[in-house]
């Protein structure tokens, strides 16, 4: 998902990007565009330069985020982060962890659709779900399921166990289990994310104090 940095979006546009060039296309959303096969009439064309990237999915159904023993919590669909957007400290947090993870999306037929960075922050401060349910990010780009073999995690079972006795829905997020800890960072930081060698860019967010300033 972009927007225009001249254009004030609430959501953005899903697009495709070629080279140094952001195709605009033809959905209101990329469940939208996962719904309908993966295909969209193309529209405008913008340089990378003159967009801002987004949240992949801004309002997801659903997030499942699966442990090393199969099983998964929620996390919280409201506390979508994108791409540069600042993260605030929650109250009672003297400073809060990025925690790196891989996400998959659903698409059209409670398939997976394509993967994405995720940033699980965690307040160490705090205790029990109020650590967690303050921040999730998401981005900068997504990787649809035919670009990429994931070999090393199973998203498939982890889907087919996330729909035992209900159902799947496009733009719900499946977190691949593990996830790796960076250090601690306080207001004033930006915190940067990736996954090695895979082709998912880098997520940035700043970090601030509610009612401070955030630098970048």
């Amino acid at each position: 998902m972009f927007s225009p940095k001249d254009m004030q979006l609430e959501r953005g546009w899903p697009g495709r990007i070629d080279g140094d060039r952001v195709v605009q296309l033809a959905a209101q959303t990329l469940q939208a565009f996962f719904t309908g096969g993966g295909e969209a009439r193309e529209h405008a064309e913008y340089a990378l330069d003159d967009i801002v990237l987004r949240a992949p999915v801004l309002h997801p159904p659903s997030i499942r985020i699966f442990g090393r023993d199969g099983d998964f919590t929620f996390a919280d669909p409201t506390a979508i982060h994108g791409p540069d957007d600042v993260v605030y400290l929650p109250k009672g947090a003297t400073g809060i962890v990025p925690v790196v993870r891989l996400a998959a999306i659903v698409g059209a037929r409670e398939q997976i659709a394509g993967y994405t960075l995720m940033n699980d922050w965690e307040a160490p401060d705090l205790s029990g779900a109020k650590a967690r349910d303050f921040a999730t990010s998401l981005g900068p780009v997504v990787v649809t399921s035919d670009e990429l073999q994931v070999h090393d995690v199973d998203f498939q079972a982890l889907a087919a166990h996330a729909r035992e006795n209900t159902r799947l829905v496009p733009g719900d997020i499946i977190v691949a289990p593990g996830g790796a800890r960076k250090e601690m960072v306080g207001p004033g930081a930006v915190a940067e994310i990736s996954l090695g060698p895979w082709p998912f860019g880098v997520l940035r967010n700043p970090v601030a104090q509610r009612g401070g300033a955030a630098t970048s």
